[in-house]
């Protein structure tokens, strides 16, 4: 297997095999230390994604549908919610869920805390 590919594909085990654990801890577990002693806090830690959550990752409407559909056939959005959430979807598009969150959004954000 290609280092450029195995990295893309496992970025924490790829540091891990490369030496970047101290200690017995992964880097994140580090940073999480080195936040919480500046004062900072992960603002997701605990935050479990709802469906509009999901839809914030698509790039297209029809990838939005068929999370609506996906989420509606494992009982995690009621039958009403999806006809909601397609009624918003086709007639105030896809950005009306909120803005776009880009892959490592919930590991980008973080807020000071006191």
């Amino acid at each position: 297997m290609e280092k450029d590919f195995f990295k893309k594909f496992f970025p924490h085990l790829a540091e891990e095999m490369e030496g970047g654990v101290s200690g017995g801890k992964s880097k994140d577990i580090r940073d999480a230390h080195e936040e919480e002693a500046k004062g900072e806090s992960r603002t997701w830690t605990g935050h479990v994604p709802d469906v509009v959550d999901f839809l914030r990752r698509c790039e297209t409407v029809k990838q939005a549908e068929q999370v609506i559909e996906y989420m509606e056939a494992r009982g995690e959005v009621t039958p009403d919610r999806a006809v909601e959430l397609r009624r918003q979807l086709r007639e105030e598009g896809l950005d009306s869920f909120g803005g776009r969150k880009e892959e490592g959004f919930y590991h980008k954000n973080t807020v000071k805390t006191d």
